[in-house]
């Protein structure tokens, strides 16, 4: 009889993903017993206190990763190399950030539906919320994404790696419906998400099995073994079969990049979701999914003959060229803030790709750092939009003195203001907020002097190392395309007078105070009349005689709230990491190795 021998287990090693993962099931039990009035500062206290705990232990592990070259925890189902080390950081830090626009209360409100089980509309959803009921759930549900996007790029065994899919992946589906406003949009983004990742879950799986059958194991360094004719399996050295799986796996991987052809989730999840949340998946969601394909990809090159490595970058040129193709021909003519921002999102895995067509140290560190550089100005651009807001105004309220900070008596404050024309004179009633948007704008195109300049040059150099310089050439001519669409928004919000700012005194009052009066009809899904608002809109059930000829204006929400913070930290490194760029490079550089 065999005694059993238990699996000595590395904790330090496991610590950022292990402090996230149980902060996430104690703030289960916050729910459960912590009062109603005491929930909310409880459980952000514990999500803020968990994701700066993660990117403390990450920092106190970087010296003794890089010493010994990786660390391998169970069997080496858990493989800590300074990679995974690296992404881990970049998703530790965006996730911080996006916590604290989550947890932002500027204008009066959370961006999260009080009962988001509830019917849109329904009698009971308006009880909820006239009796101010919070979801505070979405904080563990955070928790529990940002634990398995830590997971996902550390992990050389195929199995985890689906286990930290579905780990990252089944919150982000219940928190893509939970919006507080345009609750029928925020459910359809939901459920498609939900639908699209099902089938991308399941391709991968099958690319796991048909990996399974030709090495007989689900480790990477047992398949790169066998692609490179070694190892007890009879398929070894006839890679038609793993190719296949590869494909299959790649394609799992590829719908959480948000690259084309399964990009097509992004618009209207973006588009549905809280807006934090958005920023949120945006930002670390695709930080955790380079990190897993570069860690499959480049762990399989090792055992790679030449016309396997080949088919592998024929695939990657391919879909590098159609999605920054699609990300910026169709950003081009998006009309709302978010929708545009999603195709901007599409058109970074894009260039992201660029840099790892060659399959080269160069491009896996150029990696980290742009994910590093994308996280922070998308987090920063999608708490901007979390700060423009619509309201409801009669015209007899008052249009407010203190610099345009939503939540004064004088409206309904709404859901965000996302429509491009909104948008117009921003710079003059929020020029701070202006200012900062336009900086992360010019960031996504790849001005000089900001963090995106420094993180293109980097993939298209690492592409051009590699010989792929035509697939570089399309990169900066499509960030010249991409170009446009950011400096429309800039012109808009600088140079473009408010909307109807020359019609009369009255427009003239409201641009001076809290912000320029949006023309014609409001968003989709906020009625101008609030009498005619469904139950649950805020306003519903407001007699018309007391609001005579309600319309909506456009307001920013008090430069005081955590966002605001976050908008600030983001700018802030934006600039830094276009300046004075060397010392995160040195450590994206020393990020680029994979085998311990």
């Amino acid at each position: 009889m065999t005694d059993f021998v238990p699996t000595a287990i590395d904790w330090g090693a496991v610590s950022p993903v292990l402090v996230v993962l149980a902060a996430g099931v104690l703030g289960v039990l916050l729910e459960a017993f912590v009062p109603a009035r005491g929930r909310r500062a409880a459980q952000t206290v514990l999500t803020l206190g968990a994701l700066a705990g993660a990117l403390v232990a990450v920092a106190l592990l970087w010296d003794r990763v890089q010493d010994e070259g990786g660390i391998a925890v169970a069997g080496g189902t858990y493989q800590l190399t300074p990679f995974g080390l690296g992404v881990q950081g970049v998703v530790a830090l965006c996730a911080l950030l996006g916590v604290l626009v989550v947890a932002d209360r500027s204008a009066g409100q959370d961006a999260f539906a009080p009962t988001a089980a509830s019917v849109p509309g329904s009698t009971y959803e308006e009880q909820a919320r006239r009796a101010g009921l919070e979801q505070t759930e979405v904080y563990p549900l955070l928790l529990f994404a940002t634990g398995g996007m830590l997971l996902f790029p550390a992990t050389d065994d195929l199995v985890v790696l689906f286990i930290a899919l579905e780990v990252l992946s089944l919150p982000l589906y219940v928190l893509c419906a939970t919006a507080r406003r345009r609750r029928l949009l925020s459910q359809e983004a939901a459920f498609k998400y939900f639908l699209l990742g099902s089938f991308a879950s399941a391709l991968l799986i099958f690319g796991v099995a048909l990996l399974y059958g030709f090495a007989g194991s689900v480790r990477l360094p047992v398949i790169a073994a066998a692609l490179a004719g070694e190892g007890d399996s009879p398929l070894a050295g006839t890679p038609l079969l793993a190719v296949a799986g590869l494909v299959l796996v790649s394609a799992g991987l590829l719908f959480k990049v948000g690259a084309a052809p399964f990009h097509t989730w992004t618009p209207d999840v973006y588009t549905g979701a809280p807006t934090p949340v958005t920023g949120f998946m945006a930002a670390c969601t695709k930080a955790a999914a380079v990190g897993a394909l570069v860690r499959v990809l480049f762990g399989l090159a090792e055992g790679m003959d030449p016309a396997t490595r080949h088919d592998v970058e024929v695939l990657l040129w391919a879909v590098a060229v159609l999605t920054m193709v699609v990300g910026t021909v169709v950003g081009a003519v998006q009309t709302d803030v978010k929708r545009l921002l999603a195709y901007s999102s599409i058109a970074h895995a894009g260039f992201i790709l660029v840099g790892l067509v060659g399959l080269s140290e160069r491009g896996s560190a150029s990696a980290v750092f742009y994910l590093l550089v994308y996280g922070v100005a998308t987090v920063g651009a999608f708490a901007v939009v979390t700060l423009v807001r619509e309201r409801l105004q009669t015209p007899g309220a008052r249009a407010g003195g203190d610099g345009g900070r939503a939540g004064d008596d004088d409206g309904v404050v709404l859901g965000e203001a996302t429509h491009l024309a909104q948008w117009a004179g921003l710079g003059r009633t929020a020029p701070w907020l202006a200012a900062a948007f336009a900086l992360f704008l010019l960031s996504m195109a790849g001005i000089p002097l900001t963090g995106g300049f420094v993180a293109k040059l980097g993939a298209f150099a690492a592409a051009v190392d590699a010989g792929a310089w035509p697939l570089a050439l399309l990169g900066v001519v499509a960030s010249a395309v991409a170009v446009f669409f950011y400096l429309r928004v800039i012109v808009l919000m600088v140079f473009t007078p408010p909307a109807g700012a020359a019609s009369g005194a009255a427009a003239a009052a409201s641009a001076g105070g809290t912000g320029a009066p949006a023309e014609g009809a409001p968003a989709a899904g906020v009625p101008a009349d609030p009498a005619a608002a469904p139950a649950g809109t805020p306003g519903a059930g407001v007699a018309t005689a007391t609001r005579p000829a309600a319309r909506t204006v456009v307001t920013v929400a008090s430069g005081r709230g955590t966002a605001a913070f976050v908008v600030a930290v983001c700018a802030a490194a934006v600039l830094l990491l276009g300046v004075l760029p060397s010392s995160v490079l040195d450590l994206a550089s020393e990020a680029a190795k994979f085998v311990p």
